[in-house]
């Protein structure tokens, strides 16, 4: 894909991948800004709170008629997590002008509305409205509790957090209850306010228009962006894992343990890396699969994943709370299984396979191309799914063993049934 990039204004970049394979148009803005503590719930708040409405559309139902008369245009706030930084903003798609029966441009439309949800929200008094802000607060909280019912979820944020307590990476993308309450409709504006005067805006659209026409559309669309003094963001935080793990144990009704295991990798080899997790528990042809789960029944669930721009590998179970002792050893031999390549060869083409038909298949989907990219422009990295593909392509067996041995076990955390410990 030629993907065409380019900054159009100060701090604003714009991403242009054509595509006429596709219906529909994808307009993507995403505020890019330093991860932390005091702001993580402010970030994930506001784009709910923009999306209720405009000056000119002031609710729900007028701006959802707006978008009914673009054909169905919708516009969904974001909030994600990449590295020690928060990307928040709005992805809205629309059908392709070709498709519009009376001939109607859709594109300009929409990238208006967007720019006019960040630039020109229904306010009062100078501040946002105190009851969509109330009432955005109450789903929020909602969001974050979610992930504590789901104690899948909770574990691997728990692990994250005890892993990553003096790093940003350890903060939730959707912030913390306490920090939700303190927000007010006065304070949220300021902080909309500031976020848009400093923080980088990433623009990627995916359509079949000329890249000359999306940079006016979304030229004229931002025109009214104030641009104040540019925020620095932070590189990610790479650490090593310390001499001796930690082990936290927490108790919850629960009733089947949720064993996680955080693992810091000093490899610089990023293809390498992608391949050793993909072997050790990246797959359903890998190692913690095949073995710990199928063969020795000591989990209900295995798996791995392996976050590139921290290097940092964790694992994700579910055992009985008496398979704990059994079950960590066996998930240790497996990775060492890796690091001194014992796999055979069928292993390495399935992982390889799994790689390059995943980064295949970001071509077939708008929504799909719209994450890698942008989530890869968050963190200052270019690669395309193609050069990635060639890179993988590339790695030996001997590159897959010196990657997995940088791999150093940080950080446990079990997660067991109050029953289970009496």
């Amino acid at each position: 894909m030629n993907e065409y990039r380019k900054e159009i204004m100060r701090n604003v970049y714009l991403t242009v991948l054509p595509a006429r394979k596709f219906k529909t148009g994808c307009l993507s803005a995403q505020f890019v800004t330093a991860l932390g503590r005091e702001t993580a719930s402010y970030n994930a708040l506001l784009p709910a709170v923009l999306s209720r409405g405009t000056m000119r559309y002031p609710d729900m139902e007028s701006l959802s008629a707006a978008m009914d008369t673009l054909y169905g245009t919708t516009v969904t706030p974001t909030v994600r997590k990449n590295a020690e930084r928060q990307c928040v903003g709005f992805v809205a798609g629309c059908i392709d002008d070709r498709f519009a029966l009376g001939g109607e441009k859709l594109l300009e439309p929409m990238a208006a509305l967007v720019g006019e949800l960040f630039l020109d929200p229904v306010t009062r008094g100078g501040r946002y409205l105190r009851e969509y802000v109330d009432s955005e607060k109450t789903n929020l909280t909602d969001s974050i509790r979610a992930i504590r019912n789901d104690k899948r979820d909770w574990a691997n944020l728990r692990l994250l957090q005890e892993m990553c307590a003096r790093e940003p990476y350890g903060v939730s993308r959707l912030g913390d209850e306490e920090s939700v309450q303190k927000i007010t409709n006065h304070t949220l504006y300021r902080h909309g306010q500031q976020l848009m005067s400093a923080a980088r805006l990433e623009l990627l659209y995916c359509g079949s228009a000329d890249a000359q026409r999306v940079e006016e559309a979304v030229l004229q669309a931002f025109a009214a962006l104030p641009r104040g003094e540019m925020e620095e963001l932070p590189e990610a935080q790479i650490i090593a894992a310390p001499q001796s793990p930690r082990f936290v144990t927490e108790e919850m009704e629960v009733t089947q343990g949720k064993l996680t295991m955080g693992f810091r990798c000093g490899s610089d080899d990023a293809p390498a890396m992608v391949l050793a997790n993909l072997l050790f528990g990246g797959s359903s042809n890998s190692k913690l699969f095949l073995n710990v789960r199928e063969k020795l029944s000591l989990c209900y669930y295995a798996s791995s994943a392996y976050a590139r721009s921290k290097k940092i590998l964790t694992v994700s179970s579910g055992i009985e709370p008496k398979d704990y002792d059994r079950t960590l050893d066996e998930i240790m031999h497996q990775l060492r299984q890796v690091q001194e390549g014992q796999w055979e060869p069928w292993e390495l083409d399935g992982a390889r396979s799994t790689a390059l038909n995943s980064l295949r298949s970001v071509a077939d989907s708008q929504s799909a191309l719209e994450n890698f990219y942008m989530s890869r422009a968050a963190v200052d990295q270019r690669e395309t799914p193609e050069e990635l593909m060639q890179s993988l392509q590339a790695v030996t067996p001997e590159r897959i063993c010196e990657a997995a041995k940088s791999i150093q076990l940080d950080t446990v955390y079990f997660l067991r049934g109050k029953e289970a410990a009496q």
